[in-house]
């Protein structure tokens, strides 16, 4: 893990990155959670103040519900209008590795510059220069000390961004990465005049209709193995066309399996494409399924990483179920 004085030079690093450049292309994970977006739009808000020029691009549409989010009208969708030009600086945010950002690195030069700034365990130090903060709960509260390291006053509008983050990524302030550090930031950004109640209310409580339609279909799939200590939810391509959910409707519903009394791992296997399944994991705390996912090919944290595999959603739930029932004490 990197120490407190690795992570002030990274700062102080990144800000004279930052500060010698004028231009920036500005991407996160390709399916964007609450961080992801949260540490986008902070991240331009940050680059506005100091007169940057950016580009804030996704591979695919950010979700809907952060859209009140400033910022959240700029961001290019590469799979619906791909920029024809390259860039030669990249911020690349919240992505455990540079694969993360699908195909948009093909908008980089071949000597480009990029700035890796994430919290995963997991992160595999790509980049030219890294801001990495492992015990860092969200990659907005880098962000936010980034801020502080140029010396950035926080708005109203940047401090909802990084709200939104901290709020998610912590599972509403109630996973074992709330630290006190979080909880005051949190406050400050409250004082500062964020609407901690509105954000959670859009981000948490809301539900969509296909998001409930798809709750309902996947519900009777739950399964459990190696003595109810694992659980799982599978969503078929199928089950996907008749609710009319998209890809931001599957958040949250992995932890429906993981939230089962005496569940150790829950997991949710989701069709992504004809023989493509993609696989969200969640602890309770005895298994790192972070190492998992990574032995895997995917990456995360101890309690919540991802993973994807080829083969049927029963396939991948045989696999799975066997890798997990290995590491369960």
């Amino acid at each position: 893990m990197i120490q407190a004085a690795d992570y002030k030079q990274q700062l102080e690093t990144a800000a004279a990155f930052i500060r010698e450049h004028n231009e920036f292309l500005v991407v996160a994970h390709i399916q964007p959670d609450g961080d992801a977006a949260g540490s986008t739009y902070g991240m331009g808000l940050l680059l506005k103040q100091l007169g940057k020029s950016f580009t804030m691009i996704n591979e695919g549409p950010m979700p809907a519900k952060f859209d009140f989010l400033t910022g959240s009208a700029d961001v290019v969708d590469f799979s619906a209008a791909a920029p024809s030009r390259l860039f030669g600086q990249a911020i690349v945010v919240d992505c455990s590795d540079f694969s993360r950002i699908g195909q948009v690195q093909s908008l980089l030069t071949a000597d480009a510059q990029v700035l890796n700034l994430d919290h995963h365990a997991t992160n595999d130090g790509f980049g030219t220069l890294q801001l990495v903060k492992p015990d860092a709960a969200a990659a907005v509260q880098i962000i936010y000390d980034l801020a502080m390291e140029l010396g950035i006053e926080p708005t109203l509008e940047f401090g909802t961004c990084i709200y939104n983050g901290l709020l998610t990524d912590t599972g509403g302030f109630r996973y074992s990465n709330t630290t006190p550090q979080v909880m005051q930031l949190a406050a400050s950004l409250l004082a500062l005049g964020v609407n901690g109640a509105e954000i959670a209310e859009r981000v948490l409580e809301r539900l969509s209709y296909p998001q409930m339609a798809l709750l309902q279909s996947a519900l009777p799939t739950l399964a459990y193995a190696h003595d109810r200590r694992v659980a799982w939810l599978s969503v078929s391509l199928a089950d996907l066309t008749a609710t009319g959910a998209s890809g931001e409707d599957l958040d949250g519903l992995v932890n429906y399996a993981r939230n089962v009394e005496g569940v150790e791992v829950g997991m949710l296997f989701k069709e992504k494409a004809p023989g493509v399944i993609k696989i969200s994991l969640r602890s309770a705390g005895l298994v790192d399924v972070a190492q998992l996912a990574l032995s895997l090919g995917g990456g995360g944290h101890v309690r919540a990483a991802g993973c994807t595999l080829s083969g049927t959603l029963e396939e991948a739930a045989a696999k799975m179920v066997e890798e997990v029932g290995k590491l369960l004490p």
